[in-house]
């Protein structure tokens, strides 16, 4: 089996590399090149175009935001119309489910099987082969990809057909951009107070009210190291696709909505490239002012 990987951002180059160790043939291709380098050290082949897919079994994706996929499967040099019949793509990408019931379309109308699996994780887990595949397709579709989920993660959820995946993760996402600005607005509150970030850091990480994955960012608070792991614009692009989910869907989310507004003013003052933690050093910074 051939397989190819298009993608190789700071989630998308891990998960190549694990595909490499695990002694996959693998055909990789990314906008820029640069960023390529070490996997064509480790035996990995260029690609100049996603249109040079054609000869892989499976392609996966993994890909910034839904204009991304779509240029790249559909674009001038999109892989989809040099596919051949029967081959899977698995689109790893965050992205609405609207937007994947049409990649699913797109592909089936060129003979293309599609299954959508973003991943539950961020940078270590991706390093370590710990991300969680939450999956909606074909049964068999996803039992053929199974053996390359595991080479690059711990566990596979198959939620459903055709888009659930990408729908349970614009849940899940939705849940950690908020739960991560309201632990930061709530710090900046005890630090405008008066109390000490090391004391309400304390109290609060492994609290009941607390959600687990904050123990992963304390260290990232205190040290003030918000170097990327899921960068703060991402996360501000998931809330986003999570508001367009519940608007086509009839849902109300005024919780959610805020909080992608605040991720998008934390972008304008310079902190999208930063880890989405760093929600907190603009509240802090927005309560010292």
């Amino acid at each position: 089996m051939k397989i190819g990987f298009i993608g190789l951002g700071i989630m998308g180059s891990r998960m190549a590399a694990n595909l490499l160790q695990g002694g996959v043939e693998l055909v990789i291709h990314n906008r820029t090149k640069d960023k390529a380098a070490t996997l064509l050290e480790q035996g990995a082949v260029w690609a100049d175009s996603p249109s040079e897919m054609g000869s892989v079994d499976i392609v996966f994706t993994m890909l910034a935001h839904p204009e991304a996929v779509a240029a790249t499967a559909l674009g001038p040099d999109g892989f989809l119309d040099h596919l051949q019949p029967n081959t899977l793509w698995v689109d790893c990408s965050t992205v609405n489910p609207t937007f994947a019931r049409e990649m699913v379309a797109a592909a089936q109308a060129r003979s293309i099987r599609h299954i959508d699996a973003p991943v539950a994780g961020t940078k270590p887990q991706a390093q370590n082969a710990e991300l969680v595949f939450i999956v909606g397709g074909e049964p068999s579709d996803v039992a053929e990809a199974d053996p390359y989920f595991k080479l690059m993660g711990q566990r596979v959820a198959h939620v459903g057909g055709h888009g659930m995946g990408v729908s349970l993760k614009v849940v899940v996402n939705s849940m950690l951009g908020a739960s991560m600005a309201i632990f930061a607005e709530s710090m900046a509150l005890g630090q405008a107070l008066g109390l000490s970030q090391e004391m309400l850091l304390n109290t609060l990480v492994g609290s009941a009210v607390a959600a687990p994955f904050l123990a992963g960012k304390r260290p990232k608070i205190e040290q003030d190291d918000y170097e990327a792991q899921f960068p703060l614009r991402w996360m501000q692009k998931d809330m986003h696709l999570a508001s367009v989910a519940a608007f086509e869907a009839g849902a109300a989310m005024p919780v959610a909505n805020a909080t992608k507004e605040l991720y998008r003013l934390a972008d304008q003052n310079g902190l999208g490239d930063e880890d989405f933690c760093a929600i907190y050093k603009f509240l802090n910074r927005t309560a010292d002012n």
